[in-house]
């Protein structure tokens, strides 16, 4: 089968052996995927991962491994990607995402979705509703991600917001965000992409045009930039909330003391709740054909990670 592999930040299509599902595992044909920028994160060695690359998709499950995943063969699903042991000390407390021994598809141990099929435990996979487009149904992984916060930490509606970056997964959170009845703001640096928002309704403004006395209760960094977290920590109040979405190889340096002496509150974001996204995506509660940029065949991947590394692009998709 055509796949998509990194090796030593080296992108290329090759012909490669099709996966074979384990007893609790399905074979699923991709139909769509998506680039995300932690792609772009991995290409440049962050986690050094080798492998097929690619962890937003969704896919009709062809074959399983075992009798116990007849049922789900037809079906077109989205998949989870942190493929867990369930017997760890995490796991076994409810922490399955963060299991001691986890593979994660297209990031960790576990090749990814540019390719025809992928494998994925049973547990993991999600049925897509029938009004639920497969563009839409890409989207269902980063939605999630930003659900996620929800999940994480209250926000009523006189609570100060700023998210952080136009991108894609910034434009996905603030969405969600907003649903909150909030005061959100959403920072960029990109008119056309604030533009978007503007016309969802969203209040939006150009980081260079803030004020430097501005300052918000939390601050969502999904900018994917290691000058993120200095930009938020200079908008966030004593006592505020800083909550990190961005994945990159950079280090960051911090002023730890200013932190303590401001008591301010640090939360890692990462994966988020599968069921809820896809509600989102079957009420239309979310907006998503403005997020893609451009959508190419699985033979002009190249070409489109390229173009996702485009300071003017959004979603990039591929057609499998």
């Amino acid at each position: 089968m055509k796949a998509l592999l990194l090796r030593n930040s080296i992108l290329y299509i090759k012909d490669y052996a099709r996966p074979v599902p384990n007893p609790d595992e399905v074979l699923i044909k991709v139909l769509m995927a998506g680039i995300c920028n932690t792609d772009l994160a991995l290409k440049n060695g962050y986690m050094d991962f080798q492998g097929i690359l690619g962890h937003e998709f969704v896919g009709i499950v062809e074959e399983c491994g075992s009798n116990k995943g007849e049922k789900w063969i037809g079906k077109r699903v989205v998949g989870e990607i942190n493929c867990v042991c369930g017997k760890c000390e995490y796991c076994l407390n409810g922490l399955e995402r963060h299991c001691s021994n986890r593979t994660v598809l297209g990031i960790l141990n576990r090749d990814g979705a540019f390719a025809k099929y992928l494998t994925l435990p049973i547990r993991n996979l999600h049925i897509v509703p029938d009004n639920v487009s497969d563009e839409e149904a890409v989207f269902t992984e980063p939605l999630a991600a930003a659900l996620e916060i929800l999940e994480q930490i209250h926000i009523m509606p006189n609570t100060k917001v700023v998210v952080l970056g136009d991108g894609k997964l910034g434009l996905l959170v603030a969405q969600v965000l907003a649903k909150t009845g909030c005061e959100l703001l959403l920072v960029g640096k990109h008119i056309s992409k604030l533009k978007i928002a503007t016309q969802w309704g969203l209040h939006t403004n150009l980081a260079s045009l803030l004020e430097e006395s501005f300052y918000a209760d939390i601050v969502v960094d999904c900018t994917g930039s290691r000058r993120g977290f200095a930009i938020a920590r200079s908008l966030v109040h004593p006592r505020g909330t800083i909550i990190i979405k961005s994945t990159f190889k950079d280090l960051v340096q911090m002023d730890l003391s200013s932190l303590v002496v401001d008591e301010i509150t640090l939360i890692g974001s990462r994966c988020g709740p599968f069921a809820p996204a896809l509600t989102f995506l079957q009420q239309k509660q979310i907006f998503i054909k403005e997020l893609i940029t451009q959508i190419y065949p699985l033979e002009n991947i190249l070409d489109a990670f390229h173009k996702a590394e485009m300071s003017s692009s959004l979603k990039i998709l591929v057609k499998i």
